[in-house]
């Protein structure tokens, strides 16, 4: 499935990569908008809809850590891919945790770039690669509508992030099972890499958080091999 034809905001402050980076997304059917810093960047985000966010990290005016943060106060669910020369472990953890769905780092091909564009666009638009049919569940006094992103009771109403749903989905399907790490991650995250997992467990803590008014509701660990749902 090519997912071309999406809006991409793209945020790059090195003129020549970012003119290059344009130029080739847009001769593959994507509707680019450059910007060359942060705050340029959050004027555009504000002012269309993007179904997707390529963000260099080093930007003046506004890093694009800083953008990240900004973004998710209000918007948890538009994809952002980080494009950075840093390569150090604990800078994609915290890219991570604030909020990116992905991390490419510089140099990188075109090749790989379009691939990660691909798989990262291919989730936010709903799972289209779980087949299981079941949408609806039952958590304790939850109500999840997996189609909606929606989880509820008769005191809140929450609206989750795309990886929040897929995550819960799964973890419904196997309610009181295991709910084998490897398979979630190949499932959502469409590989098993050190950092993917990390950023489960980043979602992973999202949902607990979700839950934590209610004693009957547990997502356990099960040490060396995933997670179990429990819920009276």
């Amino acid at each position: 499935m090519v997912l071309t034809g999406a809006k991409i905001l793209l945020l790059e402050d090195d003129p020549n990569l970012g003119a290059l980076l344009k130029e080739h997304l847009c001769m593959r059917d994507f509707a680019v908008t450059l910007c060359v810093n942060g705050v340029d960047g959050m004027t555009a985000f504000n002012s269309d809809k993007f179904d997707l966010c390529l963000v260099d990290i080093m930007m003046p005016r506004m890093d694009g850590f800083t953008f990240t943060r900004e973004i998710r106060k209000n918007d948890e669910s538009t994809p952002i891919i980080f494009l950075t020369a840093k390569s150090l472990q604990e800078d994609k953890i915290e890219g991570f945790k604030i909020g990116c769905d992905d991390y490419i780092t510089k140099p990188f091909s075109m090749e790989e770039l379009l691939l990660r564009i691909h798989a990262v666009l291919k989730r936010s638009k709903g799972g289209e690669h779980i087949t299981i049919s079941q949408s609806s569940f039952e958590i304790g006094d939850y109500s999840f509508d997996y189609g909606k992103q929606i989880l509820e009771n008769s005191k809140c109403r929450i609206r989750l992030t795309p990886k929040e749903s897929e995550l819960l989905r799964l973890l419904c399907i196997h309610k009181g099972r295991t709910l084998e790490r490897e398979k979630a991650l190949r499932e959502i995250w469409g590989n098993t890499s050190y950092f993917s997992g990390r950023s489960m467990d980043v979602f992973i803590s999202k949902l607990r958080k979700h839950f934590k008014d209610d004693g009957k509701i547990e997502i356990m660990a099960i040490h060396g091999k995933g997670f179990r749902l429990i819920a009276d």
